[in-house]
């Protein structure tokens, strides 16, 4: 399918659509309309039907759409018909939390490795794998087929990590450090910056108070 025309707004609401299916799916709902999802999900129905059409639509008009069909087709355009092999580098707070998160392997997200540059953490085991020291990093991505690798090391090592990374045929990044990577067009990187997400919530909330005072 011929994605590149596809907005970034358009692929960040896929994941929402893709959850609030999936709950509905699991409470035994068959079909759902545009206005239906409107309601959950709070996006307009014509902004809904916008999105899906750029998928060719999946609906009916006057009928709706197939809760799992349109889980199962939605699933296919966020590659989770697929499985991808994920490693993590750095075995700190944050990457053990995300190592213990159950959810990665109903998505399709494989648990491979996690390595840390610090020999206390050598050994250690997080979700039945132990931590490997970082000069191990390399010939294991080749080794195992990994796919994605999870950054949650500081950000003057993450440059270096990443493009050691990038030599060993990586296809994505889901950075968690606090700096921007400049790696080739072909390998994808999701930066997620907690403290920006946190901002944004206490903007909202100056913003609420704010008109609820005035």
């Amino acid at each position: 399918m011929e994605n590149k025309g596809i907005s970034q707004a358009v692929i960040g609401r896929l994941p929402r659509y893709f959850r609030y299916l999936g709950e509905l799916k699991d409470q035994g709902i068959e079909r759902v309309s545009s206005q239906e999802l409107s309601d959950i999900m709070k996006v307009t129905a014509s902004q809904i039907r916008q999105d899906f059409n750029n998928f060719g639509g999946f609906g009916q008009q006057g009928y709706g759409y197939k809760v799992e069909y349109l889980y199962g087709e939605i699933g296919k355009i966020l590659g989770l018909d697929q499985t991808h092999n994920l490693i993590i580098i750095g075995a700190g707070n944050l990457g053990q939390a995300l190592a213990n998160y159950m959810n990665f392997e109903r998505r399709g997200f494989l648990f491979r490795g996690i390595f840390d540059n610090n020999p206390a953490l050598y050994g250690r085991r997080i979700r039945d794998m132990e931590v490997l020291p970082m000069k191990e990093l390399s010939s294991f991505v080749r080794e195992n087929a990994i796919d994605i690798a999870v950054l949650t090391i500081p950000k003057n090592c993450a440059v270096e990590v990443a493009e050691e990374l990038v030599k060993e045929g990586i296809r994505g990044i889901w950075n968690f450090a606090h700096v921007d990577l400049n790696v080739p067009p072909d390998v994808q990187v999701e930066n997620v910056h907690l403290s920006d997400s946190l901002m944004k919530l206490t903007y909202n909330i100056n913003r609420y108070e704010t008109h609820y005072d005035a």
